[in-house]
């Protein structure tokens, strides 16, 4: 059986998750879902950055120590399953899992062993927020392109990795295809960055300027590591990297068919240059593939919680529910731009496409079940395959499968929403109370075209709700059992998607 292991970037934990990072998570997880449902064993790992210097000062300003802000944030985050029906398999604590630090301390000492690390004084302009140091011509107008702050003149001895050595071997992994990056435009942007140049970058920190908090240097008390360093290898950490016999991260990461890293567009470079160039240092395999997604926005400004306009993705869901949720996530949200997230627009695309649109189709059709053929499918019907809806259903998979494949989750559910549209064309269309009604007077041709009718449109709702699968797992189960878990016998219709009371 196939196998693919599939990440969420790990955020930091200096406040509470906000609606951008359960984009991400949502994004991970119907990619996740899709791979099951087609048949693939799956790994889904997310979990949370606690060695950030950003977690540090929210903790200072709050006055409470790290151990303490970074446990109760980390636990929010990893709350955050249910309320948004997230299927992930393992959730990873960079500060406290048993299974990182050896991993970190293994790939750390395999670098140095390749020569890969060297020591030297460093002066430079680092952000706090994005835990990087910048050239001056990379700022906006003196200020962090992604903070939108002056970032400090930081100066110290720190550890450094040879990033240059790997301009080359990057630029071969990701034109050959080897490693592919999604959507192109990303692709494009990193190769450039590449080609500009690559320098080497700081992987260590003073422990005086770290406050203590992080993984320290092996054999140099004096730093603790880089938290970006640390934090990227989590990917295989969880995979008890830490032990060189693990089978978990031999089955899953060496000899694994699909390793998948969903991530924002912000820590692209992490992700596409440093993380592999740190895996080819280690003489380790790279991924295979990155998605890189964009932000969403509120007002037109990236949600962030540094900027103040983080929206809590629990509060959505305590009153529109997961369904309203996940489903404008993946309506809305393009493959490639930004998303201007609003309740009402969450509101008018649940009313739409799942309230007007699929429930009703439900409904009609199961009730049309029990008052024309008192609650059983008919049976022994041959579907009609030149019908517009029929062709929708038998087409819609390789759509699904082939937009999944591009990660472009809008176009998938847009290939779930058109055998909607179809069948509830088709009701118009063939108009089973007019059959019923002929039929009821004697005529048994409009009593068999109703039965075909009826198992036609049955057929199709069967066929959507078992492809939204990944995109509304509770939705798609309460859709099924409505239309009797294609057994002959549905129960009585209910409401699948209840309308919201809007002003």
């Amino acid at each position: 059986m196939p196998r693919t292991f599939i990440t969420t970037a790990i955020p930091y934990v200096n406040s509470r998750p906000h609606l951008g990072f359960a984009m991400e998570l949502v994004q991970a997880d119907v990619a996740a879902r899709h791979r099951r449902h087609r048949g693939r064993k799956v790994k889904f790992l997310t979990g949370t950055d606690d060695n950030s210097l950003k977690n540090v000062q929210a903790a200072e300003s709050e006055g409470v120590t790290t151990r303490a802000l970074v446990d109760r944030n980390a636990a929010a985050f990893e709350s955050l399953r249910d309320p948004l029906q997230i299927s992930f398999d393992d959730f990873i604590r960079t500060s406290s899992d048993a299974r990182h630090r050896p991993g970190v301390e293994r790939l750390w000492l395999a670098a140095a062993a390749n020569g890969d690390l060297y020591q030297k004084h460093y002066q430079g302009l680092y952000c706090v927020g994005c835990e990087l140091f910048y050239e001056e011509d990379e700022l906006v107008a003196g200020a962090c392109p992604e903070h939108f702050v002056v970032p400090q003149l930081v100066s110290e001895q720190n550890w450094f990795f040879r990033l240059s050595r790997y301009q080359d071997e990057l630029t071969e992994l990701i034109e050959s295809g080897r490693l592919r990056i999604e959507p192109d435009v990303r692709r494009n942007e990193v190769l450039g960055f590449i080609r500009q140049g690559l320098r080497d970058f700081s992987v260590s920190r003073s422990v005086e300027r770290a406050r203590g908090w992080g993984i320290p240097v092996p054999d140099d008390p004096s730093q603790v590591v880089y938290v970006w360093f640390d934090a990227l290898i989590n990917y295989i950490t969880a995979l008890h990297f830490g032990d060189p016999e693990s089978e978990e991260y031999r089955t899953w990461w060496v000899e694994g068919d699909e390793t998948v890293h969903v991530i924002g567009k912000g820590i692209t470079r992490f992700h596409a240059v440093y993380w592999p160039a740190m895996l080819l240092s280690a003489g380790q395999p790279t991924p295979h593939t990155i998605f890189v997604h964009d932000y969403l926005t509120v007002d037109g400004k990236k949600i962030g919680k540094s900027l103040g306009n983080a929206v809590d993705p629990v509060s959505i869901v305590d009153i529109y529910g997961a369904d309203a949720l996940r489903w404008w996530l993946v309506r809305e949200v393009p493959r490639v731009g930004e998303a201007d997230f609003t309740v009402p627009r969450l509101v008018a695309r649940y009313h739409e496409d799942l309230s007007n649109g699929l429930g009703n189709l439900v409904n009609r059709t199961v009730s049309m079940v029990h008052r024309y053929r008192e609650g059983r499918v008919p049976g022994g019907i041959e579907l009609p395959a030149d019908e517009p809806v029929v062709h929708a259903c038998a087409t819609v998979m390789a759509r699904v499968d082939e937009a999944m494949r591009r990660f472009d989750f809008r176009s998938a559910s847009a290939a779930v929403l058109d055998v909607v549209d179809a069948a509830n064309r088709y009701v118009e269309t063939v108009a089973p109370w007019a059959l019923a009604k002929s039929a009821k007077g004697g005529d048994e041709d409009a009593a068999r075209q109703l039965d075909v009718a009826l198992c036609t449109l049955v057929y199709s709702a069967r066929t959507i709700a078992d492809e939204l699968t990944p995109f509304l797992p509770a939705a798609a189960r309460r859709m099924a059992a409505q239309l009797g878990d294609r057994q002959p016998e549905l129960p009585a219709p209910s409401p699948l998607f209840p309308r919201f009371e809007t002003d």
